[in-house]
């Protein structure tokens, strides 16, 4: 009898009951992108910050003055990236630097930066270089470098062209290799493998400081540091903090916009239900005055409207999140360039949401327990 009272209900109004059903789906499909976004959010943007490049740096603690009272910058051990090893298992890459100036052996005899790094971590480091015109450059090799587009220009090279550098009473002869397009100060500088920079100075086996590239949120670039500065505690270890900074900005941003629509949106999916919801209650006086007169209790009365109610909210919960899961993957094209998987704890999450906006939007239902069978009956 329930079951068969319930369809009857579920049938009786079918206008007003779908005017429920798609604020219900409407809801639950906003609610449910909102929040597979939420889920997904962090790794996409921990990924579009990632290719801006490194985002922590290792260093001597401190670069004490010498005698004439200029600071002499500290070098550390390139053996350090030995402690690194576990880490770059877990997509975190990382790379030695040591930079000079040093005197290019042209006609222009012009001054330019030297960078001495690993050159085949390089554009994984920096995964927005455009290595342009040119060939790879294996860590072995020590007779050819990059050269930025902007030292192209002004010297005059191109891809095979002869490159002698002088650095005090030192000189090494290298072949450009490749053209590097960084759109910034990577364009002003000469690439070449770490060795050679070493041999220039002078400090074998040495490095100005380590760059890394940790993928992940604000707390997981915070967590990885500290287990870094555990590991190498005569060094420092430190976030680069326009990067992480800016990070976790947006990352709040982002978040406080998601919960401000979800509650919006929860807000006139209630409303939406209360106003069907008091029509309905309106239309049913009569219905429930011949039931209570027949001898059927408030209770059991009540807890048949609220069945209708909750398979209304089940089936919008249902319904908007299959919506809400394509949306959520057009947003995430449309915004990140990348696929946002649909996650199946985001569907209980509807379901419930839409169960409480569904009862809390039902409450003009529990006045039906006022009516007296007397005063339908008699038409009043």
């Amino acid at each position: 009898m329930f079951k068969r009272l319930l369809w009857h209900l579920l049938c009786g109004n079918k206008i007003r009951l779908m005017v429920a059903l798609l604020a219900l789906i409407s809801g639950a499909a906003v609610i449910s992108a909102l929040m597979n976004l939420e889920f997904g959010v962090n790794r996409e943007l921990a990924q579009e910050f990632r290719s801006l490049g490194a985002n922590m740096v290792i260093s001597a603690l401190s670069e004490p003055a010498d005698a004439g009272g200029t600071a002499a910058p500290l070098l550390i051990d390139v053996s350090v990236m030995q402690s690194l090893q576990v880490l770059q298992s877990s997509s975190v890459q990382a790379a030695p630097f040591l930079y000079l100036a040093a005197r290019v052996n042209s006609t222009s005899n012009q001054n330019v930066v030297i960078a001495g790094t690993w050159l085949d971590r390089a554009t994984q480091l920096f995964p927005w270089w455009q290595v342009t015109r040119g060939q790879s450059v294996s860590r072995a090799d020590l007779t050819r470098c990059w050269i930025g587009r902007n030292v192209s220009r002004s010297l005059h090279l191109v891809v095979g062209s002869k490159l002698p550098i002088q650095y005090g009473t030192r000189t090494v002869d290298l072949t450009v290799a490749a053209i590097v397009d960084a759109g910034g100060p990577a364009d002003n500088q000469v690439f070449v493998n770490l060795p050679v920079a070493q041999d220039l100075t002078g400090a074998d086996g040495k490095a100005q400081f380590i760059e890394l590239s940790v993928p992940g949120s604000t707390e997981d670039i915070r967590a990885v540091q500290n287990h870094l500065q555990s590991l190498l505690p005569g060094l420092s270890v430190k976030p680069i903090p326009q990067i992480t900074e800016a990070e976790g900005s947006l990352l709040r941003r982002i978040r406080f916009l998601i919960l401000s629509t979800g509650i919006l949106i929860l807000v006139l999916t209630a409303l939406c239900i209360l106003a069907t919801m008091t029509a309905l209650a309106m239309e049913r006086r009569k219905d429930v005055g011949l039931m209570k007169a027949l001898g059927g209790s408030m209770r059991k009365v009540l807890r048949i409207f609220f069945a209708e109610v909750g398979v209304l909210a089940l089936v919008g919960g249902i319904l908007g999140y299959g919506l809400g899961m394509i949306l959520s993957f057009w947003m995430g094209q449309r915004v990140f360039g990348a696929s946002i998987m649909p996650r199946w704890e985001v569907l209980p999450a509807t379901v419930a949401l839409m169960l409480l906006v569904t009862f809390a939007g039902a409450l003009p239902l529990r006045f039906l327990g006022n009516i007296r069978p007397a005063v339908i009956l008699r038409g009043d």
